[in-house]
């Protein structure tokens, strides 16, 4: 895990449009200390364009919602700004005690906000929803390898695995599977309304929720009774703005409006940003990717479809990776902030190749439209296919209408296709997507830890988070042989094998990979602390 963190490092020096822009609205630099007797910072006031669509961590897999969760829930481990490495949050102790079983001793006195005793019941009940609720927009996948959770004492948690020896079995404790909850709020079996949940109070992080408009404004108070590892958050409060168009969140941060803007601002944003005397911009480390997905039943030829063939079907993907030019996408659209993306697995990380660059197109990453006719042609496949391909205008930012307006232009222009292009707002996207509704559709990626295994194995196993009925047996042993191997070498091979494996499925066609940005006023700190190597977003070292 120390060498994937290192590896990453080599992805800082790009442009991605995960943006974080800061500005100050009232007040001086440097707001007073958090520590014991000394005063927080002021308020501080955050946009962004993303979305929240469950406050339940077992109903929601998705940046939006893992942010707030990040704000408001403890983790059994976390990582410190600036560090991707689990460590001991809501734990005092934690560590392998067999091949399978992960022995966790918790702190004692550790309380919710509405009171109720928080510990090893809570921690137990936590894993256990995620499990038997098993929603298909919820990062139970992400648990795989967990066979059960006990409870022996209030203050001690063993973790049973399927397999011994799990290499990212701590830092899947820190992913969005790894949000603790209250078993006296939620429901042992079903999603729990984010109205359950405010109502209950359910909060042990580094703030609780004081008011809560869905996707419109959260006010977030500091909660004195956090035990965590990241201590006490350096503001008493904090607002999150929504707004549905990263322009005028770009232009009240400008204004000082609001302190931090934050996803997704265009990459046109960026640039002027960057010439704003008033503000600077940071680059730091990420691992975010844009691809399409494809259905499995629904596509054309899919398994569902009135003339089901599986040879006919990866050929349209096949001659889809053909025929897509990447470069310009990055080019035209992302003016550079984005870099073309020929793997599952972004570079960066240990194990990361290039296969699709080799396999499709010219060989060297462009497009090459004759070979693109071969392969329908030799898999019989009459010409213009119909692709009804769905994107979302929001989640992703403005710029996702161009991207999509360029992959359709590109494909229809080889003669080979026709694209019937839609598209979708997040809240409706998110659920209709698991639903079979879309055929071929847009998805991003932010890992949950800084591990090659993240864009593997909740991708690529059966039953995986996108839904699209995606199932190779020699690709799922290869995921589980990985997850388990200690020879760090094996396992690096083992992650090379299944991203050459994946490829010539094309479960999914990668096409992007960005990083994050910073744009802040020397008059907010924490600016750079908010983006790191964990790729969680931390609310709680802003100040002013």
């Amino acid at each position: 895990m120390a060498k994937s963190r290192i590896a990453l490092k080599s992805v800082i020096a790009l442009a991605g449009v995960s943006v974080l822009t800061m500005t100050a609205c009232t007040g001086p630099a440097g707001g007073g200390s958090t520590e014991d007797g000394g005063a927080a910072g002021g308020p501080v006031v955050v946009g962004t364009t993303d979305k929240v669509t469950f406050l339940d961590p077992a109903g929601s897999y998705d940046n939006g919602s893992f942010v707030v969760m990040n704000q408001i829930y403890p983790f059994v481990l976390n990582s410190e700004p600036g560090s991707a490495e689990p460590k001991p949050d809501l734990a005092e102790t934690a560590s392998f005690t067999t091949p399978t079983e992960y022995t966790v001793k918790l702190k004692s006195g550790l309380k919710w906000a509405n009171g109720t005793e928080l510990d090893s019941k809570d921690v137990k009940f936590s894993f256990d929803r995620q499990l038997k609720i098993n929603d298909a927009k919820g990062p139970a996948s992400l648990l795989g390898n967990l066979e059960s959770v006990s409870a022996p004492d209030a203050t001690t948690v063993v973790f049973k695995l399927k397999v011994g020896n799990d290499q990212t079995f701590p830092q899947v404790l820190t992913s969005p599977a790894g949000p603790i909850v209250d078993d006296s709020v939620f429901s042992p079996d079903a999603v729990t309304t984010d109205e359950d949940i405010i109502a209950g109070k359910s909060f042990a992080g580094q703030f609780t929720i004081e008011t809560y408009k869905k996707n419109e404004l959260i006010a977030f108070k500091k909660y004195a009774g956090y035990k965590g590892l990241l201590g006490p958050a350096k503001s008493d409060s904090v607002t999150m703005k929504y707004f549905a168009d990263s322009n005028n969140m770009k232009l009240e941060v400008q204004k000082g409006s609001i302190d931090v803007a934050w996803r997704v601002l265009t990459a046109t944003d960026i640039d002027s940003l960057k010439s704003d005397k008033n503000v600077k911009v940071d680059i730091g480390p990420g691992g975010e990717i844009r691809y399409i997905v494809f259905n499995f039943d629904t596509m054309p030829f899919g398994a569902k479809t009135d003339t089901p063939d599986a040879a006919k079907s990866l050929a349209v993907r096949q001659a889809m990776a053909d025929s897509i030019d990447r470069q310009a996408i990055a080019d035209e659209v992302y003016k550079g902030t984005f870099l073309p993306l020929y793997s599952p697995v972004p570079a960066g990380f240990t194990g990361a190749i290039e296969p699709l660059k080799t396999m499709y197109g010219d060989g060297n990453g462009g497009p090459d439209v004759d070979k693109a006719k071969k392969a329908l042609a030799d898999a019989g496949v009459e010409t213009p296919v119909t692709l009804d391909l769905q994107y979302n205008p929001d989640h992703y930012g403005k710029s996702s209408g161009d991207e999509y307006a360029a992959i359709k232009a590109q494909l229809e222009k080889t003669d080979l296709f026709k694209v019937n292009l839609q598209s979708t707002e997040w809240v409706s996207y998110s659920d209709q997507r698991v639903k079979d509704a879309y055929p071929m559709y847009q998805l991003g990626w932010f890992p949950d830890y800084s591990d090659a295994d993240n864009y593997l194995t909740p991708f690529f196993s059966k039953n995986n988070f996108l839904s699209n009925h995606y199932d190779n047996p020699e690709v799922q042993k290869m995921i589980t042989e990985q997850v388990t191997m200690n020879d760090q070498a094996k396992r690096t091979q083992l992650i090379e094998d299944i991203q050459t494996a994946e490829s010539k499925d094309l479960s999914t066609l990668p096409l992007l990979q960005g990083a994050q940005v910073a744009v802040s006023n020397v008059k907010v700190n924490g600016t750079k602390d908010t983006l790191d190597a964990s790729f969680k977003f931390r609310l709680g070292v802003l100040s002013k």
